[in-house]
């Protein structure tokens, strides 16, 4: 058998045990500017639920009419690589910006928040670091985590939100360089992280926290203590985040002390090795950011608290999952659902573990009280629906 041949079995084999397993997928065309849309295929106008676009802010006026202005004076893309010749004037508004935001140093963008993960677990860990991560952080953290084994971190993953093995851990390596990392707000789950605690320990134990704040959009995150007698933080702590949710753009962060912004800088595969985020993304996510640190902002956060408490009250997150076990039951009523002209994905293997098979509802602020008291009834009409 030739060599085209081989690959062509091999392809067939991996695609039909997909098929077998009931697992295939495909993304579908959604027609859409804002969460009411037309799913191509069908021609159903639909609502959905299932955007990160929290606070809708890919749809607000001056965000877009940023981007506009920043294709009329830059052009469509960067053209390179930041370190080559892709910076433009906003990705250092921009920079600045975030900086202010997470009242860090320095912040440096990323053309993805996937991309910021992969460059901060390879560039800080190396042969002599110990990397503890939260078992349900997200995939990007998980590949960051095997980048990080390879150039030869040791990794740990320790039970979710289980501070006391987290702790454990670290102490069992006494003296050691140590990483903590962990989501905020978990993307399947929609639980938090206790960050003041995990400020705390990695304080007590000199260990590197680093926060993804990818989906924290109703977290703040606590101020760092500061050591009375040196007036310096008592704890060092990296955010990563992404311009693609909150922000409405597309892009990632990283956020924290200069030092470690540069290095990134000089050593992130991520960062020197790909094209830089399009000027327009970088200005959209610089007026969102304008916005989201605005009375306005304040008000969309307040109006997506409410959204969130008509579901679930006090979640802490827009993220609502609906556990229903096995993956037929979920797809039948994320169907059940869309007949009613509401679009909840059901998540599946391997995004969720075998037998968690779930609906996704995730909430905006541009979601009206009518929809989301529309998508509660449809809930609760469903077999085990309520949250």
């Amino acid at each position: 058998m030739n060599q085209q041949g081989a690959w062509s079995q091999w392809a067939a084999g991996r695609i039909g045990a997909i098929h077998d397993a009931d697992q295939w997928r495909a993304p579908r065309v959604f027609d859409a500017a804002g969460p009411i849309g037309t799913l191509t295929a069908s021609q159903q106008q639909v609502v959905s639920f299932a955007s990160n676009d929290y606070l809708g802010l890919s749809q607000h006026p001056a965000v877009r009419a940023a981007a506009v202005e920043a294709i009329g004076r830059w052009g469509t893309g960067s053209g390179a690589s930041r370190l080559v010749v892709g910076s433009r004037p906003v990705h250092h508004a921009l920079e600045h910006a975030l900086a202010q935001w997470r009242g860090t140093e320095a912040a440096v963008v990323f053309p993805t928040g996937f991309a910021a993960n992969l460059g901060v677990l390879s560039t800080f860990a190396g042969p002599d670091v110990h990397v503890f991560s939260d078992s349900l952080n997200h995939a990007s953290i998980v590949d960051g985590c095997r980048l990080a084994r390879a150039g030869g971190a040791t990794i740990h993953v320790y039970d979710h939100l289980d501070l006391e093995s987290l702790e454990a851990g670290i102490t069992a390596v006494a003296g050691a360089r140590c990483m903590v990392v962990t989501d905020v707000a978990f993307s399947m789950d929609g639980d938090v992280a206790d960050v003041a605690a995990l400020i705390d320990l990695c304080a007590r134990h000199d260990a590197l926290l680093v926060l993804d704040e990818a989906h924290s959009v109703l977290q703040e995150i606590p101020v760092v203590p500061l050591d009375p007698t040196t007036g310096a933080p008592t704890a060092l702590v990296v955010q990563v985040g992404t311009l693609s949710k909150t922000l409405g753009a597309l892009g990632g962060f990283v956020a924290g002390p200069r030092p470690l912004i540069d290095l990134l800088v000089n050593r992130a595969r991520s960062y020197i090795f790909t094209t830089a985020v399009s000027p327009a993304d970088a200005a959209a996510a610089l007026a969102a950011l304008g916005i989201l640190t605005s009375a306005e902002g304040a008000q969309l956060r307040a109006h997506l608290r409410t959204l969130v408490d008509m579901i679930l009250p006090d979640h802490p997150t827009p993220i609502i999952p609906i556990v229903v076990g096995e993956e037929r039951r979920a797809v039948e009523a994320s169907q059940s659902l869309l007949a009613m002209g509401l679009l909840v994905p059901a998540i599946r293997p391997p995004s969720v573990p075998p037998g968690s098979s779930r609906l996704r509802v995730a909430l905006s602020a541009i979601h009206t009280e009518a929809q989301v008291a529309e998508l509660a009834t449809a809930l609760s009409r469903l077999p085990g629906g309520t949250p």
